[in-house]
């Protein structure tokens, strides 16, 4: 750990007369999972939004490497070496596991727009770096055998491990991983653990996570920050925010959902 690689100073979102996020201050240190919890409906997917430009606060703002990314557009944020997965898997189904992450590595590409109407040398020898990269990335998750495969065949455990693939393709400096194992079984979920602390380390990743399963939330990260109806209730380590009565009263002792 270096320092710290984004801050949230009193950041909300408002619509109409419901605060999603409200005065939410937070920091995350460079090299950390850090993990967002709270029921359904806190405020944690707001906050995700809020860093890639999907939404502007209301008020407050957000820095990333000490540069304010508020008020940026989506493909800024994640050029400066943002990435995020979602909730709901947002594959290109009708395309093949490769081409989905080509797609997200043409996104580095540095040929121009006419060299893409014409083929041109330049063209071809990015298209051809382009291509291995994303092998690479699909050996890395372990879907380079079913690199021909429409996405939308793909089990959901793997359809999850693709997104994270592309999500790699950019090159992040901080990947946002926005419930990570919704839907998996508890040997997906085992392996998928195991899976983000490889990346993690593997490209000096800092991740900042939601997550509702528990088991992924205690055994990964570093510290966690509680919301609840958009406002923070708690921070501290796993074993801390375990022992905390206002997380187990409003999240820990109800149960998921």
């Amino acid at each position: 750990m270096t320092g710290l690689l984004m801050e949230f100073e009193g950041l909300s979102k408002f619509f109409g007369g419901v605060r999603a996020v409200d005065g939410f201050t937070y920091y995350v240190p460079e090299g950390n999972i850090n993990a967002i919890i709270g029921p359904n409906g806190a405020g944690k997917t707001t906050i995700f939004n809020l860093i890639t430009g999907i939404y502007q606060p209301t008020h407050g703002e957000i820095k990333f490497q000490d540069k304010s990314i508020s008020g940026l557009k989506s493909y800024q944020i994640a050029q400066s070496g943002i990435a995020r997965t979602f909730q709901n898997i947002r594959l290109f189904p009708e395309f093949s596991v490769l081409d989905n992450v080509r797609t997200a590595c043409h996104q580095r590409a540095s040929y121009s727009v006419l060299e893409g109407l014409v083929p041109t040398k330049r063209r071809k020898q990015q298209e051809e770096e382009i291509t291995q990269h994303a092998y690479n990335l699909l050996e890395l998750v372990n879907l380079a055998d079913r690199a021909k495969e429409l996405s939308k065949n793909l089990p959901y455990g793997h359809q999850r491990r693709l997104e994270i693939a592309r999500a790699l393709a950019l090159k992040p400096t901080m990947l946002l991983l926005d419930e990570p194992a919704a839907g998996m079984n508890p040997d997906e979920t085992e392996k998928l653990m195991v899976f983000i602390q490889e990346i993690k380390e593997r490209f000096n990743l800092t991740i900042l996570l939601i997550e509702h399963h528990m088991e992924v939330v205690m055994g990964l990260a570093d510290d966690i920050v509680v919301i609840d109806f958009g406002k923070t209730i708690a921070r501290g380590t796993p074993d801390e925010i375990q022992a905390n009565p206002k997380v187990i009263e409003a999240y820990l002792g109800v149960g998921e959902d």
